[in-house]
């Protein structure tokens, strides 16, 4: 049995599957297995993951007949997955040598349910480090505990699943698998349940992990009715909290979130395609008057004075100015 299983979606990422997989081939280890995650490409895509998958030790590539989207793709790679830890990278980002050994060794020493890691976002040539909201490092913690105030940044706000390691006991009988409804925010939902489910945590200090940001063919980068699937997401949290022994005290802090991404996507609303800016402001309503009014009204009073003005006019089905 291996120690790491790492999941590769992979979809049309010809431009970056190289370096992808020659990431992974500097990270190989007899302990670690690389699920390859091909989502029905249609470009060169699975003939590189082929040619690669012949020269990485313990390389399985599991194709979808159908584009299916990432969410499914990572469920795929979960469901395949042999590894007492299991950690995910996407197809267009890269490992750096060793990382992946860092990775087991800190979950080893730590004994924890899962671990966040910093990260490096590639912008171009540029490079930043960018770390999880986590008030300690190395030290093992409550994930509870890592979900609130609502008025500051905290580990749900850091919803990069591939900057993190999890152990395989969250996946059993169906455990932790991503909502394949979902084509977009999917990370998100995820995040939080993680944090709900699970009973210890540590955030690391590994950059290891470099993130392409910008990507044109990325799901960040659309401006079509995908990127509405933030508002079931949020709903699903929603009602997970209500089902929550713990949902006042979390309440606030999801209602807060959901709030600023409405805030977001309606402030970019003329960026997007017509028909999609019409349905974010139709259904971006329709959500504010699900929330539960008591943490609804709290937001409203406690963030920006812009915000607060956008989203109550835009509640009141007046023009958000």
């Amino acid at each position: 049995m291996p120690r790491l299983s790492v999941v590769v979606p992979m979809h049309n990422v010809e431009a970056f599957a190289e370096n992808t997989l020659r990431s992974l081939a500097n990270n190989a280890d007899p302990d670690v297995e690389f699920l390859l995650v091909d989502d029905c490409s249609t470009d060169s895509t699975p003939w590189v993951v082929d040619r690669w998958a012949e020269k990485l030790p313990n390389a399985r590539v599991i194709r979808h007949e159908k584009n299916r989207g990432i969410a499914q793709a990572r469920n795929s790679g979960i469901d395949a997955a042999d590894g007492e830890f299991i950690t995910f990278l996407d197809g267009d980002d890269w490992y750096g040598p060793g990382h992946l050994a860092e990775l087991v060794s800190a979950m080893e020493e730590l004994g924890c349910d899962f671990a966040r890691t910093d990260h490096v976002q590639v912008t171009g040539t540029e490079r930043v480090v960018r770390r999880p909201p986590a008030p300690v490092r190395n030290i093992v913690m409550d994930p509870r505990d890592g979900i609130a105030p609502a008025d500051m940044e905290t580990m749900v706000d850091y919803p990069f699943v591939w900057a993190g390691i999890y152990r395989r006991h969250l996946f059993d009988d169906g455990g932790m698998r991503f909502a394949t409804e979902l084509r977009t925010c999917e990370d998100r939902l995820w995040i939080w349940r993680l944090h709900l489910k699970a009973r210890t945590y540590a955030s690391l200090g590994l950059h290891g992990v470099f993130y392409r940001r910008g990507v044109t063919t990325s799901l960040t980068q659309i401006k079509d009715s995908r990127q509405l699937d933030f508002i079931p997401a949020y709903d699903a949290v929603l009602k997970n909290l209500l089902e929550d022994p713990e949902a006042e005290r979390f309440l606030p802090k999801a209602v807060r979130t959901y709030c600023a991404m409405i805030a977001f996507h309606v402030g970019k609303a003329n960026e997007y395609e017509p028909a999609a800016a019409q349905r974010l402001r139709r259904e971006a309503r329709a959500a504010l008057h699900r929330m539960p009014e008591r943490a609804l009204e709290e937001t409203l009073s406690t963030i920006d004075s812009t915000r607060s003005r956008l989203l109550s006019r835009l509640r009141d089905g007046r023009k958000a100015a």
